[in-house]
């Protein structure tokens, strides 16, 4: 999965993607990214 990496300053591959449920309810992605170690997060299926 591709997610915007604040680190790399582009979309960049998703490591280790987890599905989460945010606090309203709605689903999210995160993970960490695949060049940097950055922690990743895509709000979404």
């Amino acid at each position: 999965m591709e997610a915007y990496c604040v680190k790399c300053k582009a979309k960049k591959e998703m490591k280790n993607p987890t599905a989460v449920t945010m606090k309203n309810g709605k689903p999210a992605t995160t993970g960490t990214c695949a060049t940097c170690g950055t922690k990743m997060y895509k709000i979404g299926k």
